[in-house]
């Protein structure tokens, strides 16, 4: 569907159903090996929320999926690895057109010249399992999945069984390189294993790329031993030194080493037209392949630009995925049903005819709100199109039967709260109804707690759905502080039945580990409405101390703008964020229970790895034109070196950086004393901190 005539209410509806689906198949696909929908369906959710932001960008979520790569590993008993360069993801395109304009995207960034030739590298991308190979001194020591891009799980006696994986590196490689590829099946291999698999009785997987990562992910490396696993490389993370200039020097060097690489790889430099030709001979190709793919990896051959270039928050900007496209099913509409989550929101659910959707079967859809239901005019019994696209719930592109008569069907009912009876109301120019129970409501206050101990929150093993519900039928557990206070109450939980010695203390363990939790981790668990993770590092990488953002959240509330004024200048911080702090600290209960949690942990100061640098703690902000570099690159740079990249002058200021053309900003720079300097003197303080970091 077109973003053209789309209302506000309907985007931020319809972003608000894309970033809960996509965290919903995020979680199947990375930490459970499960999927309930394609590759395709995955990234045509993925693309519409790339759609909507593009067209409505103040309504970016903070809990955006354009922020996240992949996903915390699931409780397992693999050891957890951090990654010492982290494991990104690859944005998407899905047309020549969006490949055209990543391209012109670069040369824009790099300040290019319009004829500037640029060579590309293109590969077919391979539907398999990201894993992480280190070598020292040409041993292999350490594999890793990828888990959330930091954190991985330690694989290294399972890939010791995949025969296209080295154990050791010829001689003159570097101290330290870590190959980076995919671990996968070939279609052949996976009918096998399914065909055996159903001879014993044994687990069936739902396609190739789910058996390879059940057949690695295991904890007896005796059954991956067991299994047909390939490996191919695409890339390197943490390096000593890189063998190469530029990214098909470098992938020829793995190959040398004896590493199997895409056979498909080629360097083009013909523009997008060559590009979008190699794309169509592969997907041409496609059927005939031994192994699957869901698309083409291009990414810029120059290894020098590719470091300019740099990174968004979850991919680098010098590679982009083409992806192939998703595909759609129809089915009949047989229930509405409405639950509630944490904050209050009633989101109404279709129950389906189960319909098979590029290899999955779906029966639930998420349907957003009763504004969604309203336009799509949707009632029980409808025929629909489902589009099922990555790893999120589907969603309904289109209602076949909305015009045709029916007998009269009973509505859903968003005037009332299913789980408490309160009344539910949408806020003005809100496009969500929610209860108004608050924590009278048992659906909010559990999904609360659970969200407070989730893996991207406090990450406390142990607590999980059925534990909480447990606790708090018995009156254990009303608020956050009350999870550091169950010490108290270990006879009592030994008491019930299930619960042994060494569970309960497992469980207390827990808990008390967490007594000085990182303190962007604490903010993001209290659930407080527009601060995702991502938004919640913002917000501690300025204030380093939880009482120093309540206290700028609540001058803001009370009409201070120059408190407001420091709020939005924090990069990534919008108005809607610094209304949601104020009106969470604005609300007595809220407070006592922030409080209370405070008097029970002791996060400690928060500070970000950063390059040394004269700029360090300080706020740049750039104006007039960049003739060396894009705005986006200068602004990376200043993070890099530990500064905060501002948009606005202001007396926080500390430097201004002043192109040709520089106005306004200049003008109040001088009037506030504010030091300035050109692009000269910055590009000077950047190589002055980068030559100190080597």
């Amino acid at each position: 569907m077109s973003t053209e005539g789309l209302s506000e209410a309907d985007a931020a509806n319809e972003l608000m159903r894309l970033a809960k689906a996509i965290a919903h198949h995020d979680r199947l696909y990375h930490a459970e090996d499960s999927p309930e929908i394609t590759d395709a369906e995955y990234d045509a959710l993925v693309r519409r929320n790339a759609e909507l932001e593009a067209a409505f960008p103040h309504l970016v979520r903070a809990d955006s999926p354009s922020r996240k790569v992949g996903h915390a590993i699931a409780a397992s008993p693999l050891g957890k690895v951090t990654h010492e360069v982290r494991m990104m993801s690859l944005d998407n395109a899905f047309s020549p057109e969006e490949v055209a304009e990543w391209l012109a995207r670069m040369r824009r960034f790099l300040n290019l010249p319009e004829g500037e030739p640029l060579a590309i590298t293109a590969e077919d991308k391979i539907d398999g399992l990201s894993c992480s190979l280190r070598y020292e001194n040409g041993v292999l020591v350490r594999a890793a999945t990828r888990g959330d891009g930091q954190v991985g799980e330690d694989v290294t006696a399972n890939v010791a069984h995949i025969p296209d994986i080295p154990q050791s590196l010829p001689a003159g490689v570097p101290a330290v390189f870590e190959v980076r590829g995919e671990v996968y099946m070939e279609k052949q291999a996976f009918t096998a294993l399914n065909a055996a698999q159903h001879e014993v009785g044994g687990k069936l997987f739902a396609n190739p790329r789910n058996a390879a990562a059940g057949s690695l992910r295991q904890k007896d490396a005796s059954v991956t031993a067991k299994r047909p696993l390939r490996f191919w490389a695409h890339g390197w993370g943490a390096a000593s030194a890189v063998p190469g200039a530029t990214q098909a020097e470098v992938v020829a060097k793995l190959r040398d080493w004896g590493f199997p690489v895409s056979p498909l790889f080629v360097r083009l430099v013909g523009g997008a037209d060559e590009l979008v030709a190699h794309f169509d001979a592969i997907g041409a190709a496609r059927p005939g392949l031994a192994y699957d793919i869901d698309g083409v990896v291009y990414k810029l051959d120059r290894l020098d630009w590719q470091e300019r270039l740099g990174f968004v928050a979850k991919a680098p900007r010098w590679a982009l995925a083409h992806k192939f496209p998703a595909e759609r099913a129809e089915t009949i509409v047989q229930g509405i049903d409405i639950q509630v989550g944490r904050t209050g929101k009633l989101t109404p659910v279709g129950r389906l005819a189960p319909v098979l959707v590029g290899g999955v079967t779906v029966t639930n859809v998420t349907l957003h709100n009763r504004d969604e239901i309203a336009r799509l005019g949707l009632r029980v019994g409808d025929r629909v199109v489902i589009q099922r696209a990555g790893d999120v719930i589907p969603q309904v592109v289109e209602n076949l039967t909305r015009d045709e008569p029916r007998l009269e069907a009973v509505e859903p009912d968003f005037t009332k709260c299913p789980e408490c009876d309160s009344e539910a109301v949408a806020e003005e120019g809100e496009v969500d109804v929610r209860c108004t129970g608050g924590l009278i409501c048992p659906a909010q206050r559990t999904q609360r707690l659970e969200h407070f101990v989730s893996r991207k929150a406090l990450d406390i093993e142990g607590l999980g759905e059925k534990t909480i519900a447990q606790f708090f039928a018995l009156g254990w557990l009303e608020s956050p502080a009350d999870i550091y206070r169950l010490r108290r109450r270990r006879s009592e939980i030994l008491s019930l039945e299930g619960w042994q010695e060494k569970s309960v203390d497992n469980l207390l363990a827990a808990i008390e580990a967490k007594r000085a939790p990182d303190a962007a981790r604490l903010l993001f668990a209290l659930g407080i409405r527009h601060v995702g993770e991502v938004t919640a590092r913002d917000l501690m990488k300025h204030f380093h101390e939880l009482p120093a953002l309540r206290t700028l959240a609540e001058r803001a509330h009370a009409g201070d703008m120059e408190a407001a004024s420091e709020l939005t200048a924090i990069d990534g911080i919008g108005p809607s964020v610094v209304e949601a702090l104020g009106d969470f600290f604005h609300e007595p209960h809220n407070v006592a229970v922030w409080e209370d949690l405070l008097a029970e942990v002791s996060p400690p100061r928060y500070e970000v790895k950063t390059v040394a640098s004269r700029v360090a703690g300080k706020t740049v902000v750039f104006t007039g034109k960049l003739e060396t570099m894009s705005r986006d690159e200068a602004k990376a740079q200043a993070e890099r070196l530990g500064a905060k990249a501002a948009g606005s002058v202001s007396a926080k200021t500390d430097l201004l950086v002043a192109g040709p053309g520089a106005g306004s900003k200049l003008k109040k720079a001088a009037e506030l004393g504010i030091e300035t300097t050109d692009e000269a003197g910055w590009a000077a303080i950047v190589a002055e901190a980068l030559g100190g970091e080597g």
